[in-house]
């Protein structure tokens, strides 16, 4: 019963994996873009899926890699168009 025990506790404390091992062969678990590109488990994308648009997280669940929705709407480095610096710019002095 304590070596089961022990076991118990040694797997919740272990690190999570996104690779598996089955009979003895890795077994790699990620999920792909709309280009067919590896996408480690973790990482967020933008997606467009049916005119909407939204944050997903590649994770896993019931052993199979997917895209979870983490918010709406996309992040951005760009600014808004109405931030946009000026193409003009005359009025600076080098």
């Amino acid at each position: 019963m304590t070596a089961i025990l022990l076991a118990l506790l040694a797997a919740i404390a272990a690190p999570a994996s996104a690779d598996a091992t089955i009979g003895g062969k890795t077994v790699e678990c990620y999920c792909t873009d709309k280009s067919g590109a590896r996408v480690e488990i973790g990482e967020m994308t933008c997606l467009h899926v049916d005119g909407k648009t939204f944050m997903a997280q590649c994770q896993m669940s019931l052993n199979v890699p997917m895209w979870r929705k983490i918010s709406d709407g996309c992040l951005s480095s760009a600014l808004p168009e109405r931030l946009q610096p000026a193409i003009d710019a005359r009025g600076v002095d080098s």
